[in-house]
């Protein structure tokens, strides 16, 4: 029975939402100890400008060369050997190295300056971060074979374990001496990568003895062949994996794995150039603010550090819930939708399930947006008081940033599915058609930014954003209504949520945010937690039978 990667998709969905609770849980501790031990202007150093390094050099080395990748396991079997995929995992290094050298120079030189008290530190930090992102990319090979075989349990484990090295051992430095928190959150990034790179290879050391031991247990010719070993625990971790490409943990090496076609394949090396030109413009779009912070006077370090913070807790839903179910179904159409075939000429099963599950996703996520857009109005306040105290909301900057995040949620919420699935099925021309539109998108957002916040203030990075999402929404439906249009579907018509959903909601918002300040704040936070529960109830009704058939696949995945 072949792998089931619907299955695997809603898995790596479900588990990458728990990693990111417990991802933020630790982060918010983390800069809620620096708040109140060490200062807000290393926060801002930290989690503004040091964040900000790592994101750009681990984003544009291996997104697009992951992204090409993964289409090629799908739609390229037959052209695309498994030794050329190796291969071209090695080349996040190689692109990393490129990336590190003028990032080194503009963070070290051309960006707004560090206080001198804090230069050394800084400089040393840099240099640690940029060695670090260098060590964890020579995992990517295993990782991507990971991904590639559904490992889901793996990938949320050792980044688990990835996150706990680093916290403790930040912590652990920071709390001995808090005048050295940014040398230690430079060892920590350095420590967390080598523990990405071991934990990765040492699995796979096991995994391919033990898989090979298994292939030949299971041989009846084979003189150790045991019946009961086909039914116990390992059959569950070996059972379908005769298309396991790897017989030793060298082959992971690039050149090392047999191979009779060219080195690298010339069809993945242009759809990675196409992705290439478009990392560059979404790492513009997705970390725009920061760049320009970081790049202008706009904001001091402090004042980063407090958008940092209403920023991270304004994403809460994106990060939790958005953003893995976006990476998993960009997964789940890359298997199931060709690029470079008609959906004519496709298997109609399939391509009909894409579009249920488009717009059933769509759907889902929308609601979700308008849930918080219509109580975070009523409990933004609540929520930074409890977080930070009446200190860090005097002043009612980060209450007024918050609000308008609920509002860029929404946005959030529908633009990275149907944009995720616009990038999953273009074609080679299709993306780099985009990347020129992109780049209208990335230089009017940056622009936007610096305008907006000129007259807003830190609210203008929302507005941006929020302008920005809107006009890329637009034309990604729009790609999605012409490619079904031929066949008579239209997932479009299933992303507006019921209109009873739509009344309860904003009813219950509205309750909520005429009784803010006029009842103690437990008796606020209980009328919240029963008009959400109502709103809920609300939309599993209307959406009952999408939950039947859910549960319904539920069971039948277990069993299977």
């Amino acid at each position: 029975m072949p792998r089931n990667i619907l299955k695997s998709s809603l898995y790596d969905a479900g588990f990458s939402i728990i990693f990111q609770i417990l991802c933020r849980i630790v982060t918010f501790g983390i800069n809620a100890f620096i708040i109140r031990h060490v200062g807000r202007e290393v926060l801002g150093i930290m989690n503004v400008r040091l964040l900000l390094l790592e994101s750009t050099v681990l984003f544009l080395s291996r997104e697009a060369v992951s992204r090409a990748a993964l289409s090629a396991t799908s739609q390229q079997r037959e052209k695309c050997t498994w030794s050329q995929l190796i291969n071209q995992q090695w080349l996040t290094v190689i692109i990393c190295i490129f990336v590190c050298l003028p990032c080194c120079y503009v963070w070290l030189n051309c960006l707004s300056s560090v206080d001198i008290v804090y230069l050394d530190q800084y400089r040393f930090a840099c240099y640690a971060v940029l060695l670090s992102c260098i060590i964890e990319l020579c995992a990517e090979p295993p990782v991507f074979v990971s991904q590639v075989f559904c490992f889901v349990k793996l990938k949320i484990g050792l980044n688990t374990l990835h996150i706990f090295v680093r916290s403790v051992i930040f912590l652990t430095i920071a709390l001995t001496d808090p005048t050295a928190a940014i040398y230690a959150f430079a060892i920590a990034q350095l420590a967390s990568a080598v523990t990405i790179v071991l934990s990765h290879y040492g699995f796979y050391a096991y995994y391919i003895n033990s898989l090979n031991l298994y292939k030949q247990n299971r041989n009846p010719t084979s003189s150790c062949f045991l019946k009961s070993d086909l039914e116990d625990w390992r059959k569950y971790f070996f059972e379908n994996m005769d298309d396991f490409p790897l017989k030793k943990l060298s082959e992971f090496l690039p050149g090392v794995m047999e191979n009779e076609s060219k080195f690298f394949n010339s069809e993945l090396q242009i759809l990675t150039l196409s992705f290439l030109k478009q990392a560059v413009l979404k790492q513009i779009l997705t970390e725009g603010e920061k760049y320009v912070m970081s790049m202008s006077p706009v904001l001091n370090f402090e004042q980063q550090a407090m958008y940092d913070v209403v920023n991270n807790l304004g994403s809460l839903a994106a990060r939790f819930i958005f953003r893995p179910i976006e990476d998993s179904s960009y997964f789940y159409f890359t298997q199931t939708i060709s690029r470079d075939v008609p959906l004519n000429d496709q298997d109609k099963t399939k391509v009909q399930e894409a579009g249920i599950v488009l717009g059933h996703l769509s759907m889902t996520v929308i609601s979700i947006g308008l849930l918080a857009l219509c109580f975070g109005q009523s409990y933004s306040h609540t929520l930074l008081y409890l977080y930070g105290g009446a200190d860090f909301i005097a002043g009612g900057l980060p209450e007024i940033l918050l609000k308008w995040h609920c509002l860029a949620i929404c946005f959030l919420a529908i633009n990275g599915i149907t944009e995720g699935y616009m990038f999953a099925t273009n074609t080679s021309h299709d993306i780099d058609k985009y990347n020129y539109l992109l780049a209208v998108f990335s230089i009017s957002f940056l622009l936007l930014s610096y305008v907006l916040t000129t007259i807003f203030g830190p609210v203008g990075f929302i507005f941006a954003n929020c302008i920005n999402m809107f006009c890329r929404i637009c034309y990604s439906a729009r790609f999605i209504w012409v490619q079904y249009k031929p066949l008579g579907i239209n997932p479009l018509r299933d992303f507006v949520p019921s209109k009873m959903f739509l009344f309860a909601v904003f009813v219950g918002g509205f309750l909520c945010n005429s009784a803010m300040f006029k009842i103690s704040m437990t008796s606020h936070l209980m009328l919240g937690f029963g008009c959400v529960f109502i709103v809920l109830m609300t939309w599993a009704y209307e959406n009952k039978d999408l939950l039947k058939v859910c549960w319904a696949y539920r069971k039948k995945l277990k069993f299977e």
